[in-house]
């Protein structure tokens, strides 16, 4: 009796076939390639602005520190509160703002109170730059008592700056300067800062600038002895 197997049926993928898969890869393969890289430039911008927020925050912060503990213009450590185009015999150029504050850093090496003179002006930069922005300097003086040849320390707080100004209350309206030496003779009432970035390649020409307002809670005690008395109290 001569039975035969039966034959198997190998199944086979054709060449449209092998082509349609072929496509179809290569456009998954485009897509995610796609994704990936604009994964990766948004990355590098979200870098790239925090990198760049990091010193104005910093800024910021010590800006509002040192108006937030301004000294009145009386006593021995303490001094003259001015603001806008201050100008000294001392200084290279005009600076914004300057201030007698109680936030310098108490140590055992140094011999000095926490009441120090602070100004912040601007400077042009170290390198020079296509937006022709300036670094922002505060300039700290420490040693009070030396009025001859006051040791003073440059501290950088950010650059790419166009503008920065202090604006003062004086309880009815906003005032562009302050001088206790003249008709100024208390702190303001609250002084509103303003630093205008400058624009560049890459960047909006208009940027937002970056504004804070800060109350000032110290006040000189002889004028409110003075306003006292005047009140018959």
């Amino acid at each position: 009796m001569n039975t035969r197997r039966p034959t198997q049926r190998m199944d086979a993928f054709t060449l449209i076939e092998m082509v349609l898969a072929i496509g179809i890869m290569a456009m998954v393969l485009v897509v995610v390639n796609s994704i990936f890289f604009s994964a990766v430039r948004l990355r590098e911008r979200t870098l790239a602005a925090v990198d760049e927020a990091q010193p104005a925050q910093q800024a910021v912060t010590v800006i509002r520190r040192d108006l937030q503990c301004a000294m009145p213009p009386s006593g021995i450590l303490s001094g003259d509160f001015k603001a806008g185009n201050v100008s000294e015999l001392n200084m290279s150029q005009p600076a914004a703002i300057e201030l007698y504050t109680a936030t310098g850093a108490l140590r055992e090496e140094e011999p000095w109170a926490d009441i120090q003179k602070v100004t912040y002006e601007l400077k042009p930069p170290a390198v020079r730059t296509v937006d022709g922005g300036k670094d922002l300097i505060r300039s700290v003086t420490r040693n009070l008592l030396n009025t001859v040849s006051p040791d003073v320390q440059d501290q950088w707080m950010m650059s790419d700056v166009q503008d920065i100004r202090f604006e003062c209350f004086d309880g009815a309206q906003w005032l562009d300067t302050w001088d206790t030496t003249g008709s100024n003779t208390n702190l303001p009432v609250a002084v509103r800062v303003s630093i205008q970035l400058a624009g560049g390649p890459g960047r909006s020409a208009n940027r937002q600038p970056i504004e804070i307002v800060v109350p000032i809670t110290s006040q000189s005690s002889t004028n409110q002895l003075q306003t006292a008395t005047s009140a018959g109290i």
